[in-house]
């Protein structure tokens, strides 16, 4: 059996999914080799096809399906998680809302790629005066004023407010009453060299680590813990139960649903090409 490469963040929800298979904790799994990197790296590495598998995000997808298909475990799917625009209060205590943004504010983001930088220009209908920097980084900044605000996401959402900072706008919420459906965030991708079965059994091998790591979560947690940005035990815990969820599991008609209307809509805006229909494996 060939050894596949496997990209995927250091984020607890990828980790906890991906622990036992990097781990060798599984029985018959398909031979691994694991990179760890930001998903915005990961994003601009799978423009080149470089990995087999990878986790990218959902903003990311459009330009790389010519590569990729989308498997149906492992991604991060959800209601309640989605990236929120975060920004100091006035000396009056108010933080200003996406209808009273300025248009010329600057907004830190964490990648031009991301479904976080999509959603936002969804959400406010033009363009944005962005800079690009890693996700742990953007309070830093937006707190020491080097931005009038920043878009976060990943464990960012649970610490922001101990900078001081307030929320401008959940857009995962503003997602949720636009559509009703589940924000999709991010997925892993099968390169096209993978034949179908061979796609199917890695789709049951990421349910299979998964459910390792539900059932013995003491054999993952020192592989979680060892590569999460924010070391807060209960932030770590909060990330994993927020981002792992059913759709985790498999997307499902729901998820499906989801993502196709995402790119309908960024196609509409004009922000993804025209045309785009997401392909399962």
């Amino acid at each position: 059996m060939s050894t596949l490469s496997l990209a995927y963040s250091p984020c607890p929800n990828d980790t906890y999914i991906f622990a036992a298979w990097t781990k060798k904790l599984l029985a018959d799994a398909p031979p691994i080799n694991v990179v760890l990197d930001d998903v915005e790296a990961l994003n601009e590495a799978a423009r080149g096809a470089r990995f087999e598998l990878t986790k990218v995000s959902y903003g990311a997808i459009p330009y790389l399906l010519g590569s990729y298909r989308i498997l149906r475990a492992g991604g991060a799917l959800g209601r309640g998680c989605g990236p929120l625009l975060i920004a100091k209060p006035d000396a009056n205590g108010n933080v200003p809302t996406l209808a009273t943004l300025p248009r010329d504010a600057k907004i830190a983001i964490p990648g031009a790629l991301t479904t976080a930088y999509l959603l936002l220009r969804l959400a406010l209908g033009r363009g944005v005066d962005a800079v690009t920097m890693r996700f742990d980084r953007i309070v830093d900044a937006v707190a020491h004023g080097e931005v009038d605000a920043g878009l976060i996401i990943h464990e960012s959402r649970f610490t922001y407010a101990a900078s001081g900072l307030g929320c401008v706008a959940d857009l995962g919420e503003w997602w949720e009453n636009e559509t009703g459906n589940p924000i999709p965030l991010g997925a892993i991708l099968v390169r096209r060299d993978q034949a179908d079965t061979a796609a199917r059994n890695i789709d049951d091998t990421i349910r299979a680590s998964l459910a390792f790591a539900r059932a013995d979560d003491a054999a993952v947690a020192p592989y979680v813990r060892e590569h999460a940005f924010e070391m807060d035990e209960a932030v770590m815990r909060a990330h994993i139960a927020l981002y792992v969820n059913d759709f985790s599991v498999d997307l499902g008609d729901t998820g499906t649903v989801a993502i196709d209307d995402l790119f309908t809509r960024a196609s509409a805006a004009g922000l993804i090409p025209p045309g785009i229909k997401p392909e399962f494996v």
